[in-house]
């Protein structure tokens, strides 16, 4: 996140706005304030989330050195030490003990992680879940998101039906070559659109095993909301040759990409696909049978050659 020179005093009319825009609201004791900070650009905060930052007892975050950075950035300096608790993905169900202690004392503890909502493939979801099964009461503050900032601008729509397209969010793919394969073949049947997180050093093998999708299309999001924000559409075998161009100065960054819903029709050839690789599988050898299972059904070669495998290792460990 971009912390420019002198932004405290930038944002120091925001804070005034935040306190007389916020302030009269109720905000109960003994709550766990749940805030959504910005992914990038730092003027995405929320009026209510400037507000509870400044009022809080203590404010749980992932990085406390990045948090105070922030902090700053908005004008409210927290100096002491006690008052920035590091609640992450490696202490989270730890740490959560000493917030209900704080909350069962009456106090406001705000909670964010290093960017976007809370609990969306970051720390924050065992922290809500510890909090809410003590008896306390977790408020949300709505507030930016990977996941919804690519969405909006991706125009996913619907493959056989004038309406707006459902999506499912996996996040990250596992970092193993085979699992990361194996799982981009089970995409292949999902006719939905498909919301993905990656990392700038994984992102380029994330490109070739989407490669196996073929044509259809994906959105890639790469440093949204900030100075270099990118968002394109192109073809997941296509994706590797866009992050090559520009001195792949395009693999910077933090990426989310969400996959189109299967076009019209996609989902039965993929079906169909696999019901004719099964049975070319049980009379020939796998590469003759994902040959001719992909020119029968359509469905992409890639991927039938990583669910052939899928059965072949299902038939293995059966026998």
């Amino acid at each position: 996140m971009n912390l420019p020179a002198a932004s405290a005093s930038l944002f120091r009319t925001a804070l005034q706005a935040a306190r007389d825009a916020a302030g009269s609201q109720d905000y109960p004791q003994g709550t766990l304030y749940v805030v959504a900070t910005p992914i990038g650009n730092l003027a995405d905060v929320t009026l209510r989330a400037l507000h509870v930052l400044d009022m809080a007892d203590a404010i749980a975050c992932e990085d406390t050195r990045h948090t105070q950075s922030m902090l700053r950035a908005y004008g409210i300096d927290r100096k002491g030490g006690t008052q920035l608790l590091a609640v992450h993905q490696h202490n989270e169900s730890e740490a959560a003990q000493s917030v209900i202690g704080r909350l069962a004392q009456g106090e406001r503890i705000a909670y964010v992680s290093d960017a976007g909502t809370p609990g969306v493939s970051d720390p924050g979801a065992r922290l809500a879940a510890a909090v809410r099964a003590a008896g306390h009461r977790v408020l949300p503050l709505p507030g930016a998101s990977s996941v919804i900032t690519l969405i909006s601008a991706a125009g996913l729509v619907a493959a056989d039906a004038d309406d707006y397209s459902a999506f499912v969010f996996t996040g990250f793919l596992p970092s193993k070559a085979t699992e990361r394969d194996s799982a981009v073949a089970r995409l292949a049947a999902e006719p939905r659109a498909v919301v993905l997180l990656e990392a700038p050093h994984r992102i380029e093998a994330l490109a070739r095993a989407l490669a196996a999708l073929g044509t259809r299309r994906i959105t890639v999001g790469r440093e949204l909301t900030k100075q270099f924000e990118e968002i394109d559409t192109v073809p997941c075998d296509g994706l590797a040759a866009w992050l090559g161009a520009k001195d792949h100065q395009r693999t910077r960054g933090e990426f989310a990409l969400v996959l189109h819903p299967q076009p019209a029709g996609g989902d039965a050839a993929a079906d169909e696909g696999e019901r004719i690789l099964q049975l070319l599988l049980a009379e020939l050898p796998v590469k003759t049978a994902v040959r001719l299972a992909a020119e029968i059904s359509g469905a992409p070669r890639n991927a039938l050659y990583q669910r052939a495998l899928e059965l072949r290792r299902e038939s293995d460990e059966g026998a």
